[in-house]
């Protein structure tokens, strides 16, 4: 077992999840030495020419991680792993937080040719597709920007890339709905948290419309220009927005949360050309998080 390798328990946990077979029924070369090759080039942010021998044929390290970006793979095995572990009553649904972060894009990033992913003609093209590819130029070169919620525990509920010039407050309703952890004894999934806190970024009257419609407790700061305008509104502004302090001060796990997840250097910058791979990556990165046992306070 290499530094940075699935330990036998964290494999004992992801291995149930992984799929049994390839395409036409042909299958899968090892699982568990080409996803420790996957994790490698997450961690180090190596070109993938470059992985260590140990890990086999780069070539298929990266077609499987490929593939399982572009069908939604990765995504259905860290839902899986999220039920399994809502069901050990091991998230903390307290308090779920939203937050975005920048990821500079290296020059390797741009210049992806114009042209529909490979995605099998049996499933549908999933949301994590972009036809921007999720790059977005401003002064300080090519960006991206990753939005996620994240529970209390410290590891993402949710992704969302778009290119980094986007506001943060458009992307509180996306990333909401794709919370769906689901129920391993059955019925609806759960999408919603006790409690959500977010900056004053996201205080708009569309997003606090939403969180009162789905019923959903929020902490989030008023910004002084939007007190001002309810104030000069009168009875007609409506309300003062609730805010609990103490509640606000847990907002911090969500940008720790951040914090781990660009220890993957991969994350940290965006070395990926398509949109769809890039969150493929930053859904491993977030299945290793689930997966540590030191990732849950």
């Amino acid at each position: 077992m290499g530094r940075g390798d699935l330990t036998h328990q964290e494999w004992a946990r992801l291995a149930p999840h992984l799929p049994k077979s390839g395409l036409r029924g042909g299958r899968w070369a090892d699982h568990r030495k080409v996803i420790n090759g996957i994790l490698f080039r997450v961690r180090t942010g190596v070109p993938w020419r470059d992985l260590p021998s140990r890990f086999g044929s780069w070539k298929t390290v990266y077609e499987r991680h490929r593939r399982w970006s572009a069908d939604g793979t990765w995504e259905r095995i860290l839902q899986a792993i999220q039920a399994h572990a809502d069901d050990q009553a091991q998230v903390d649904w307290s308090m779920v937080s939203v937050d975005s972060t920048s990821c500079r894009a290296h020059q390797h990033a741009a210049g992806a040719p114009r042209r529909t992913p490979r995605v099998p003609k049996r499933r549908s093209t999933p949301r994590q597709h972009r036809p921007d590819e999720g790059l977005g130029r401003s002064r300080g070169g090519l960006t991206c920007k990753l939005h996620l919620a994240g529970e209390g525990g410290l590891r993402p509920l949710a992704l969302l890339i778009t290119p980094g010039q986007w506001g943060d407050s458009p992307q509180l309703i996306p990333v909401l709905e794709r919370i769906q952890v689901k129920r391993l004894g059955g019925g609806h999934p759960r999408t919603r948290p006790d409690h959500l806190g977010g900056d004053k970024a996201y205080s708009s009257h569309r997003n606090r419309c939403y969180l009162r419609r789905r019923q959903i407790k929020h902490t989030i700061p008023e910004p002084k220009d939007q007190r001002a305008n309810r104030r000069r509104r009168g009875s007609r502004g409506g309300r003062p927005a609730g805010f609990d302090k103490k509640k606000y001060g847990r907002r911090n796990e969500v940008e720790r949360t951040i914090n781990r997840l660009k220890h993957s250097r991969a994350v940290a910058t965006r070395y990926d050309k398509r949109a769809y791979v890039f969150h493929g990556t930053v859904t491993v990165a977030s299945i290793r998080l689930w997966l540590s046992p030191w990732a849950s306070r």
